[in-house]
């Protein structure tokens, strides 16, 4: 029955059925033919969303989505420039700082590359720098958006995997800096290689003047990390005070919203929210349907009797998830893949917090790799390139990305990881 399920899985999805839709349907089908009281359906896809900290997850969305319409990304990429716009091909590191600026704002990918492209396209083209590079590599800096916290996807991790939300936080940081590095070591290596022009001569006061309009928004993951660390808010408590200074920001201090605009924005978030939910709704059934099943426990030994070096392993789970990442996106990944691989990564004796950082990175890196590909659409989208140029650019990024990947896998102490 297990093989009938995962048939009809994937034959909605290859038929353009949405996500959770396609999850509940054939989870639905096979529990009914299982003789399985159809009640407990609706019983799992409460318990799967009956979660304090999947507050923070709506939140979030909607503290990106204020922060993403106004000026903030705009004071953000200045004051990148202001420190690192001297530089040859100064702008395309820029993109990268400016991902990592806001990355820690939003904790949405989509978010972070729309923010950044929006801003820094229009002088990307204008300085003469390749198109459909400098799209790809601003798509590229937007998966950090995820791995940066705060993390839309590491709160649903936390909440499937019964792991702290603040630890995966706190190891999220050097992982993602990592990401951010070595986009910027190729950035630099093909502006070299093009004789992309020098940008904004070096100036501390300039960097003082756009640090300064910067502030608020730089203020933000401060007041929200700080609060979480030093134990004054949870993380969905942190979310809610996220939403409240960026309006605050937004309507009072740059003035840059109406509220008509306020009002958009909500809806956006709340579509972009509900579509999350249902989709941990309908895969808390699927499952359990599985553990049920015994299912996780026997993909895990017959991994383990393929090999029995744990570095061959992890790599079969890295490929794993990285294809994955390939065909579905992010959130409905995460949540259908972490009760399946989890039961094998203790048996490994891996840290679940450590494995968390695995595969929000590696499904974070699905984000630029085709048919699914949020951030490359968006960049498409922002650019007005065709996808297929964009695409093509994207490859020396995308390799440059796995790398980082392989040493959060391969040497955790390298990446900070403190494991507590």
């Amino acid at each position: 029955m297990t093989l009938v399920l995962f048939g009809l899985f994937f034959l909605f999805m290859l038929l353009g059925v949405p996500i959770a839709f396609a999850i509940g349907a054939s989870t639905l089908y096979a529990l009914s033919q299982s003789g399985v009281p159809l009640m407990v359906v609706t019983q799992q896809m409460f318990q799967g969303i009956n979660s304090f900290a999947l507050v923070a997850v709506p939140m979030f969305i909607l503290a990106g989505d204020l922060m993403a319409q106004g000026k903030v990304s705009e004071k953000l990429v200045n004051f990148a420039d202001a420190l690192v716009g001297f530089m040859r091909g100064g702008l395309s590191i820029v993109s990268v700082m400016a991902g990592m600026f806001f990355a820690a704002i939003s904790g949405s990918g989509a978010a972070t590359t729309a923010a950044v492209g929006s801003s820094l396209v229009p002088e990307l083209k204008r300085k003469g720098y390749d198109p459909a590079s400098a799209a790809s590599l601003i798509a590229a800096s937007g998966t950090i958006g995820v791995v940066i916290p705060p993390s839309v996807p590491m709160i649903i991790y936390a909440v499937i995997a019964q792991q702290s939300v603040s630890k995966l936080f706190l190891n999220g940081f050097i992982p993602g800096v990592a990401m951010g590095l070595g986009l910027m070591v190729i950035a630099i290596t093909q502006a070299y290689k093009r004789q992309y022009p020098h940008g904004t001569a070096l100036s501390l006061a300039t960097i003082w003047c756009t640090f300064k309009d910067a502030s608020w928004g730089l203020m933000t993951p401060v007041i929200i990390l700080g609060g979480i660390f030093s134990g004054i808010f949870t993380p969905s408590e942190a979310a809610v005070v996220a939403v409240n200074y960026a309006l605050v920001v937004s309507l009072f201090v740059y003035r840059d919203l109406t509220p008509r605009a306020v009002y958009q924005v909500l809806i956006r978030s709340a579509i972009t929210t509900s579509v999350i939910m249902l989709v941990i709704a309908m895969s808390a059934v699927l499952s359990w349907t599985l553990s049920s099943w015994q299912v996780p426990g026997a993909i895990a030994q017959a991994v383990l009797s393929l090999s029995e070096n744990p570095y061959v392993i992890m790599l079969l789970i890295v490929a794993v998830i990285l294809l994955t990442g390939v065909f579905i996106e992010t959130a409905s990944a995460l949540i259908i893949l972490t009760p399946v691989l989890l039961p094998l990564i203790l048996q490994l004796g891996i840290d679940p917090i450590h494995f968390g950082l695995i595969i929000v990175m590696g499904l974070a890196i699905g984000m630029i790799t085709p048919p699914v590909a949020i951030n490359l659409y968006v960049a498409s989208s922002v650019t007005r390139l065709p996808l297929e140029q964009i695409t093509r650019a994207i490859i020396p990024y995308l390799l440059g990305l796995i790398g980082v990947l392989l040493l959060v896998v391969y040497v955790p102490m390298l990446m900070g990881w403190s494991g507590h």
